[in-house]
């Protein structure tokens, strides 16, 4: 059935004659060849593609927009669930885009036409994929802007899938999820990749997928604000390695070393380990603080395994100039323990 989303806009071919009596049958045709049930689908498919060859022809004489658009709607609605949704898929994709075509050559209101796709991409429980970049004339600035208003308003109300939880990816969140990713690539909009990537915050990978989006983008400040909500989430799980190494990256590019050493920092303290002390190590070493940094780190700690602590005092007296005070301590602390059995 046709939803009445056509214009009615006449169509007139090259030498003047009006088409509109055979164009208006194409979309009629289509769904009577889709009903047909009681003859092979080999015929039936043969009137389908019989009929979208005859839309080229009228797209390619100038015309054919309202048609179109018809036509995809007979053929998405047919596709819903159906046995044969694969193929007529597939002519889905041609028929939009003669659409894109028709409508790029015709005069079209870009609003109208952004409200008609978003209807296209949301409507249905398998909604067919549109490339905005195929509109992109026809829609203009202000339909294009149109649709980014409404997709993301539409998007916003969506609920955000917090750390730990699992979210329910319904058929809007999907369709929403697709227009928004398709959106984003087609404007090369980072504040609306960031959008999109922050609906799903279920673990520490997706924090790190937007700090990772906003360091590509020159946002060093936003994306190490990021990694910090990113650690704050996962408790230094999961992804935290990953979150502090892009963050401590991002800090010491633009300059800020005390910021790299405070992230080197909480990292050891959550996990403390001879790799986490390395790391720590060198960045505050480049801070030119290490010895207090170092010694207010350790002694802080509870539950730090012996072996680690070995590799610290071991380390530490190899650094030319003699060891720090609070190194001969911690070495005499380490031998009374093993001297009584302690851990």
């Amino acid at each position: 059935m046709i939803t009445g989303w056509a214009s009615g806009w006449g169509l007139v071919g090259r030498v003047g004659v009006r088409l509109d009596g055979a164009v208006d049958a194409l979309a009629g045709r289509a769904a009577a060849a889709l009903a047909r049930v009681d003859v092979p689908w080999s015929v039936r498919w043969d009137e389908l593609a019989a009929v979208v060859a005859e839309l080229s022809a009228v797209v390619r004489a100038g015309s054919g927009a309202s048609v179109a658009r018809e036509l995809v709607e007979v053929l998405v609605s047919a596709a819903q669930g159906g046995a044969r949704r694969a193929a007529l898929a597939g002519l889905v994709d041609r028929v939009l885009d003669l659409h894109a075509v028709a409508c790029g050559g015709a005069p079209v209101d870009g609003r109208e036409l952004a409200a008609w796709l978003l209807w296209l991409q949301t409507g249905f429980a398998e909604p067919p994929e549109v490339r905005l970049a195929a509109y992109a004339s026809a829609l203009g600035e202000d339909g294009l802007a149109f649709y980014r208003e409404r997709a993301v308003a539409r998007f916003e109300r969506l609920p955000v899938i917090g750390f730990g939880e699992t979210g329910r990816y319904d058929r809007e969140r999907w369709a929403l999820l697709r227009v928004m990713e398709e959106l984003a690539e087609h404007t090369g909009d980072v504040d609306l990749q960031v959008v999109v990537l922050s609906k799903d915050l279920s673990s520490g990978w997706h924090y790190l997928q937007v700090a990772t989006v906003l360091r590509d983008a020159g946002r060093s400040a936003e994306a190490v604000a990021w990694v910090e909500r990113g650690l704050a989430a996962t408790g230094g799980r999961g992804a935290a390695t990953r979150l502090v190494d892009l963050g401590v990256d991002e800090c010491l590019r633009a300059g800020w070393v005390r910021r790299a050493v405070g992230l080197r920092r909480r990292a050891f303290e959550a996990h403390p380990g001879w790799e986490g002390y390395a790391r720590l190590r060198a960045v505050a070493s480049s801070a030119g603080d290490w010895s207090a940094v170092c010694e207010e780190v350790l002694t802080g700690l509870v539950g730090v395994a012996d072996e680690v602590l070995w590799q610290v005092v071991e380390a530490e007296s190899a650094v030319p100039g003699g060891p720090p005070g609070w190194v001969g301590r911690l070495r005499a602390e380490l031998v009374r323990r093993r001297g009584t059995g302690g851990s």
